[in-house]
């Protein structure tokens, strides 16, 4: 029996897939609920698993678009697995593939080079005008034609040595973006191009949650087997902030202000296929440990790949971290139809002044990216003040004047 394997749909707005890549070669003998591709989405990259076992017969090829429900792949189900084939995983199916090509007698004899009619560093006649137009030698250039034969494109790229060493590397790769990677460009350019978006900014002075991490932090670890980050600090003062200044929490749906009661805050993460920004629903309602745990559950279905559709879908507000990577300072860009991005960076020692002395405090520069169309002045320069008042202020504004209380301990 021919099993017609088709795409099945990721999430209830999206009409086709990509293909990354297979897992599997044509012909191979597959277990059912194997994984045989990664597809991508607009917004994921998921796994595709095997219906049924046997011998499967590709129908797509690596990179091509194909629509939801769209026939991908075929399933024999009647073929017999191969004899002497272990049940081993997929990577190591895989694996031996190689050697079966390997064993082919027509491998080293299929399709042989041609005779090099020039020798190398030869430039072609279009080639050779170029070159001498530019008083260019060809055996100051390396040729990447047949041979090495210096090519028309070759010619046109060279550039008189005027004393600089030559023989280097000039190669160039060019590859397809893939569709979660062009659908996240599309974004940012929907975003700067319809979005009026202005970028505020304040500093943090992290003395007393440094002195919160450094107090708690083993006892915490030890009763949740969590680390006390920076991001449960940040939740708590954006969620607040967000319910002083709602319209930082609403967004624009034509000519209509849509505002929210709840906070769902999208954590813009790195994944393996590049930016991901799942969401903590009702961040509001999330203790220190809730957030802290929340925070690591997604970002490790992130870099697993395992992220959901459903995962990344909606989020009111987006708290972005580039300070993990050493950056002191940037102007976020809004994740639409969102109307705001609050942008952490890294925590320097800086001079300020406190009490009317200087002094040497561990400071953060953030930035809140804003839609100037629904956001106010007022509000953003308002919202940024409050999420700095509780940083700066932890025991009282976040924690109620209770630590242990607040961290569950």
């Amino acid at each position: 029996m021919i099993l017609e394997m088709k795409v099945p749909s990721p999430g209830e707005s999206i009409k086709e897939v990509e293909i990354a890549t297979w897992l599997v070669q044509d012909g191979d003998y597959v277990e059912k609920d194997q994984a045989i591709a990664e597809v991508d989405s607009d917004k994921a990259t998921l796994e595709l698993p095997a219906e049924a076992s046997g011998i499967i017969t590709l129908k797509a090829s690596e990179g091509d678009a194909v629509a939801v429900g769209a026939v991908v792949c075929l399933i024999d189900t009647g073929a017999a697995k191969p004899s002497g084939a272990a049940p081993a995983p997929a990577a190591e199916v895989k694996a031996e593939a190689p050697k079966a090509e390997e064993k082919k007698p027509e491998a080293p004899k299929a399709a042989p080079a041609p005779a090099t009619t020039y020798a190398a560093q030869t430039p072609s006649p279009a080639a050779r005008k170029i070159l001498e137009e530019k008083n260019i030698q060809p055996s100051d250039i390396v040729g990447t034609g047949k041979g090495g034969r210096i090519t028309k494109e070759d010619a046109v790229n060279a550039v008189p040595s005027m004393g600089t060493p030559t023989g280097g590397s000039r190669g160039t790769e060019r590859t397809k973006l893939s569709m979660l990677r062009r659908k996240v460009a599309e974004r940012l350019v929907s975003a700067k191009n319809e979005t009026a978006m202005l970028t505020t900014f304040n500093e943090v002075d992290m003395t007393n949650i440094y002195a919160l991490r450094d107090q708690y932090k083993e006892e915490f670890k030890a009763k949740h087997g969590l680390g006390l980050g920076f991001m449960s600090f940040f939740t708590k003062a954006v969620t607040r902030a967000l319910q002083l200044y709602p319209d930082v929490n609403s967004m624009i749906d034509g000519q209509e202000k849509i505002s929210y009661d709840f906070c769902d805050i999208s954590v813009a993460v790195s994944g393996p296929k590049g930016l991901m920004v799942p969401v903590m629903r009702n961040a509001e309602l999330l203790s220190f440990r809730g957030v802290e745990a929340e925070i690591k559950r997604l970002a490790l279905r992130a870099r697993d790949g395992q992220i959901t559709v459903d995962e990344m879908t909606g989020g009111t507000f987006t708290i972005s971290n580039g300070g993990v990577f050493g950056s002191m300072l940037s102007t976020p860009i809004i994740n639409p139809p969102q109307s705001g991005i609050l942008g952490m960076h890294n925590v320097v020692e800086r001079p300020i002044v406190r009490n009317g002395q200087i002094v040497i405090a561990p400071v953060m520069y953030v930035a809140l990216s804003y839609d100037h169309r629904i956001i106010d002045g007022r509000e953003s320069v308002g919202f940024l003040v409050a999420v700095k008042e509780a940083l700066e202020n932890p025991v009282e504004i976040l924690m109620d004047n209770n630590p242990k209380k607040a961290l569950e301990l």
